[in-house]
């Protein structure tokens, strides 16, 4: 089976990895890809907004299954034409996909399957999203509607932080489309965990739990990034949460894509808050995370391509995975100058040392190869993950191997997998 990885981050690279294991699989592509996947995958020079192309090279080369990391081809469509061409796909269509693509589509389908979120106002102007902001107090939560690439959140803590993020998104485009409506929200206290799960429109098959780090800077603090590392277990979800995220969050999410129609067949990557009322939902993401995927794979000792068929062909009742019941840490290396204007084309120094290292996975995302070298070529370049018997010795082992690489202006979070 050849196999087709939508994508060109530190996510695509982990999911052609480990599609690259699979005994099915007898070759991976990678469109766009990066400068870490010719190991073992073989880079397309396609972009992925360019979804005829793709799909034309899907066809040339008769590939089995297509897999899509990020969330724009999602939105755009890509699912639904590779289907019309007869290509099998592994991901939502464009109608389910609007779960993640508009804001406020999600919460009003979670407020109507009873699905716990934070109290929200959907804005169309400016000003209502003033008033809003007045109406929930401080601090408040303000969302771009629209796909920002993880950065389009913004919490403000008094009314002159509000206007300023309401302008930016609205009036000045900071992330264009996406900002043509906000959702203001309540600002919720607790801890911010995620879950992932497969499902195939009937049913769904839950992973283990994991942790983002969203802040750019320790302690949480600073802008929101795409993410700045992430850890497997979660250190706080309990079992009975993981329960009570059942009956209340998947239960119910069935139950609305089955009454509404959707045909929702692909992953689906709740973001949550862990309050004293229980866990809250704060946005449904329609694709794997990045990096919580970096985390997760190494853990899984089943076969991927396995699982993902079973869920575009709606037998995921048939498959059972099975994860390694050790622990897994994955920290950015990010550029000087993210999430804004990073700085590139930066030569990287250790990767050869650091791939060497037992128990350790380098997963690139900002990087080009450049007269031989690597280089960086974006903001997040390297999700350095290690695995261990606990979240403490896997932390120990990733960021001795985050020490052996340099590039100027290299930044990470020194806090990842703490809690």
């Amino acid at each position: 089976m050849k196999v087709l990885v939508v994508g060109g981050g530190g996510r695509e690279h982990a999911l052609a990895w480990k599609l690259g294991q699979s005994e099915s699989v007898t070759g991976v592509f990678v469109a766009p890809g990066n400068a870490g996947i010719k190991e073992f995958a073989t880079a397309v020079t396609i972009p992925t907004d360019n979804i005829s192309q793709l799909k034309q090279f899907a066809l040339d080369r008769a590939i089995d299954l297509t897999v899509v990391g990020p969330d724009a081809p999602l939105a755009d469509g890509i699912v639904d034409q590779f289907q019309q061409a007869g290509l099998k796909i592994f991901g939502p269509t464009k109608a389910a996909a609007r779960l993640e693509s508009s804001k406020s589509f999600a919460k009003e389908f979670m407020a109507r399957y009873g699905i716990a979120s934070p109290g929200f106002a959907v804005c169309d102007s400016a000003n209502q999203a003033i008033r809003a902001v007045e109406r929930f107090g401080f601090p408040a939560v303000i969302k771009a509607d629209g796909l920002a690439l993880g950065k389009g959140v913004v919490i403000a803590h008094n009314l002159q932080e509000a206007q300023l993020a309401i302008r930016r998104i609205m009036e000045d485009r900071q992330f264009g489309d996406a900002g043509n409506r906000v959702v203001v929200e309540e600002y919720l206290q607790g801890t911010e965990c995620s879950i992932h799960a497969l499902v195939d429109g009937q049913n769904y098959c839950l992973f283990p739990t994991a942790q983002d780090h969203k802040a750019l800077y320790d302690g949480n603090h600073g802008p929101n990034t795409g993410g700045m590392g992430a850890f497997s277990p979660s250190l706080k979800l309990s079992t009975a949460e993981l329960a009570l995220i059942e009956r209340d969050i998947l239960q119910p999410f069935l139950r609305g894509i089955q009454a509404e129609g959707i045909a929702y067949q692909g992953l689906l990557f709740p973001g949550l808050m862990l309050t004293k009322r229980g866990p809250v939902v704060l946005e449904f993401n329609a694709r794997f995370g990045d990096p919580e995927t970096q985390a997760l794979l190494p853990r899984l000792s089943s076969d991927l391509a396995e699982l993902l068929e079973a869920t575009i062909s709606g037998r995921l009742h048939e498959v059972t995975p099975h994860w390694n019941s050790g622990a897994s840490v994955c920290v950015v290396l990010a550029s000087r100058g993210y999430p804004d204007r990073a700085e590139i084309g930066k030569p990287i120094v250790g990767l050869p040392e650091v791939s060497a290292l037992k128990d350790v996975l380098v997963f690139h995302a900002g990087t080009r190869e450049q007269e031989g070298r690597i280089v960086t070529s974006g903001g997040r370049v390297l999700g350095i993950t290690a695995v261990g018997d606990s979240v403490l010795s896997a932390r120990r082992k990733v960021y001795d191997a985050v020490g052996m690489i340099e590039f100027d202006g290299r930044y990470f979070r020194r806090d990842i997998g703490e809690g």
